[in-house]
């Protein structure tokens, strides 16, 4: 990861005051009013801001009723139909031998791969084994590799995971960690989001609320257009339980940083 990192530490919650601004979890951005003379203007800059502050409005990943009623079979077709209008409107040649089978392509991994992770049926499921070796310390497992997108221009985010854990009585297999990592990441993402899922499911899986996540991660929504900044990262953390406590959490640290 690159040194110039932001720091995020958020839940996000979406509120909005009477005053112009929109909170997020104690931090808030200025949004300009919508004018009677050139609404579309206005509203077009609002919907630029939301995206290249990366806001989120839920803790949950907005979906719409029926979410899930169709088929993955049905999802291709649809996406596919759509993809190759877009194509088309930008001027590309579907006949072409190289473009012709994008729109499949693209449908297939939207469905199957890169967004697998809005579906229930595939969340991994994590069992459980007794503790029987009585290890009471940390389990940290690092530098877990995870994919996603931005939600709010559907590029890239990719980066390193760390979590940890403090066993109330059972463990969890060390690969249901990295599962759990993916399946939140596929799906249009924003990183804090992202870093929180991980925790609540960790705490629900693990039966404890000692645990502790943070990402480390690249936006290509921030690298490849807008600011265009290639050095910078972002890191998002959540801590709870045992993890509340400054020495516990710097011991984490010092595990993840090798330091």
């Amino acid at each position: 990861m690159k040194q110039n990192e932001t720091l995020l530490n958020t839940l996000p919650n979406g509120s909005s005051n009477n005053n112009g601004k929109h909170k997020n979890n104690g931090h808030s951005f200025n949004s300009t009013p919508v004018s009677s003379e050139h609404p579309h203007d206005d509203i077009e800059s609002l919907l630029d801001q939301i995206g290249d502050e990366h806001l989120a409005t839920n803790l949950e990943t907005p979906l719409r009723e029926g979410a899930f009623d169709l088929s993955d079979e049905e999802k291709i077709k649809i996406i596919e139909s759509h993809f190759s209008k877009i194509m088309d409107t930008l001027g590309l040649d579907l006949t072409d031998d190289s473009l012709s089978g994008t729109p499949h392509r693209v449908a297939k991994m939207y469905v199957t791969e890169i967004f697998s992770g809005l579906n229930p049926k595939n969340k991994p499921k994590a069992k459980m084994f007794e503790n029987k070796y009585r290890y009471s310390g940390m389990l940290v497992e690092r530098d877990i590799t995870f994919y996603s997108n931005c939600e709010h221009h559907f590029v890239p985010i990719f980066g390193r995971a760390h979590l940890a854990y403090i066993s109330s009585g059972e463990v969890i297999g060390l690969s249901k960690l990295n599962r759990i990592v993916q399946y939140f990441s596929r799906r249009p993402q924003v990183q804090e989001r992202l870093t929180n899922q991980i925790a609540e499911e960790l705490k629900k899986v693990l039966n404890t609320e000692d645990v502790a996540v943070l990402l480390d991660a690249e936006h290509m929504c921030v690298c490849s257009r807008g600011v265009q900044d290639v050095n910078s990262s972002t890191i998002t953390s959540h801590y709870s339980g045992k993890f509340s406590d400054e020495k516990t959490r710097e011991e984490f640290l010092r595990y993840v940083y090798g330091k």
